[in-house]
């Protein structure tokens, strides 16, 4: 209790943790595809599938929200179906049973959707305005009896302070969402920042300490800044993690802007802030400069790329193997610096960098830790297969080896997840095998930032 009060008197955010979810059952794998074939439909999702964009869009929404609420599905609430809610019906259903009937058929749908009601009513969640703010929110409100006034919103908490909420506003010109980033992500002793998003339009950042856990989430718009601040014990993660799902899927910043959409028979979904039109694509993998018209990059990040393309040059292979390829771009003008490679192994939880290329060439620059198994853990973006991992002097590492083609979400971001690797040790032999010169462990990397392309691929 202490400790919550302390944090409480902090400004925004607390610091607290990132989400956390079980993920849900795996599907037993179907046999790889032989080389050169695309790989065959799997029966079962093609079914479900099928059954699912059958229904009514409402009908789709609200049994999706129903999966939040039983704890099945920790996404955004659109309707559509994709792995996240085949795997969310599987797990479901085995949890459920029900001999001879499956979540999609008429009975199954019901009981579904009763499930997640019980779950809802049990806490008391109602979505409702808040007028303090301007925005709209559903909260657990059998959870949540404590309300009072905070500037420019309201703040709820549960009775003995372990659990807070806030929905807060900022006029337009007194404060940016670049403000409010630099803020909730300066570095602090007692805090450590496990993922931050920052957009245009949205920002999205969770946090962590020894005891708790936190989601901070602001739009920006012609009515100026508002956002959700979500805090609470870590203690509480079993039963209280769904409920951020649903209390993040509900929030709409700015209600009165909003398009006007179908009523959903469950507790009503807002996705998060859509990325504006005509943002460009993400890279399909990420490279780094080793040479003049040379660029280093993981070959499982390369996979099914048969057209690479980089600062909009061809590109072609000039060397691979299992784990690496170097590409060959002659029309490419980017240079930047090679950093050197690290003579020595990382030790596990060291802490490392990870840089990455972004849409429209920004680079980003994530904090990771290096696992026993090599892999490290890390809160990326599509794009960051082939990523430089640097230690905290700048040396190499190694590369992050592939980023997954369907990430797992929670509350529509990609929280840290674990990533492979290609050792640092691997990338020298292959640098040297290709004939090209490895720095001096003595260099330095300021630089770096320039090395580091985008790879895109046309179809």
């Amino acid at each position: 209790m202490a400790v919550i009060v302390a944090l409480l008197a902090a400004p925004i955010p607390w610091p607290m943790q990132a989400l956390s979810q079980s993920p849900p059952a795996p599907r037993p794998k179907s046999p790889p595809p032989s080389p050169g074939k695309p790989a065959a439909p799997d029966p079962a999702f093609e079914a479900a599938k099928a059954a699912f964009e059958a229904l009514p869009e409402t009908e789709r929404k609200g049994l999706q929200d129903a999966l939040v609420w039983t704890g099945d599905f920790n996404g955004v609430v659109t309707g559509t179906f994709g792995k996240r809610t085949h795997d969310a019906l599987t797990a479901y259903q085995k949890r459920a049973g029900g001999a001879g009937t499956g979540p999609l058929d008429a009975p199954g749908r019901s009981a579904l959707l009763k499930a997640g009601a019980a779950a809802r009513n049990a806490v008391g969640f109602a979505v409702r305005p808040d007028p303090a703010s301007g925005t709209v929110l559903g909260l657990p409100e059998r959870r949540l009896p404590k309300r009072g006034p905070i500037p420019g919103g309201t703040r709820w908490q549960s009775a003995d302070g372990r659990i807070t909420v806030e929905a807060k506003s900022f006029p337009p010109g007194e404060t940016s969402l670049e403000a409010v980033f630099a803020r909730i992500t300066a570095p602090s002793p007692e805090r450590r920042v496990t993922y931050k998003l920052q957009r245009p339009d949205f920002l999205v950042v969770t946090a962590e300490t020894a005891t708790g856990k936190s989601y901070i989430r602001y739009a920006a718009g012609e009515m100026g800044v508002r956002g959700l601040t979500l805090g609470y014990d870590k203690a509480l993660s079993e039963t209280f993690d769904r409920l951020v799902i649903a209390i993040a899927n509900s929030f709409v910043p700015f209600p009165d802007a909003a398009p006007a959409a179908p009523a959903v028979p469950v507790a009503r979904a807002a996705p998060t802030p859509p990325l504006p039109a005509d943002r460009p694509a993400a890279p399909h993998a990420t490279g780094l400069v080793v040479g003049p018209g040379r660029v280093l990059t993981s070959a499982a990040a390369f996979d099914k790329c048969a057209s690479p393309r980089i600062d909009g040059q061809a590109a072609r292979i000039a060397v691979r193997d299992t784990d690496l390829i170097l590409l060959d771009s002659t029309g490419l003008t980017k240079s930047g610096f090679f950093p050197p490679l690290r003579p020595e192994a990382a030790t596990p939880a060291e802490a490392m960098l990870v840089l990455s290329a972004e849409a429209g060439g920004a680079v980003t620059a994530a904090p990771s830790a290096l696992a026993q198994d090599g892999r490290i853990t890390a809160p990326l973006q599509p794009g960051a297969g082939g990523a430089p991992i640097l230690d905290p002097a700048g040396a190499l590492v190694g590369l992050v080896s592939v980023y997954p083609t369907a990430p797992r979400r929670v509350a529509g971001v990609v929280p840290p997840a674990r990533y492979g690797t290609v050792a640092g040790a691997r990338i020298g032999q292959f640098l040297t095998a290709a004939g090209m010169a490895v720095p001096a462990a003595d260099a330095t990397a300021a630089r770096l930032a320039d090395a580091i392309v985008g790879i895109a691929c046309q179809p």
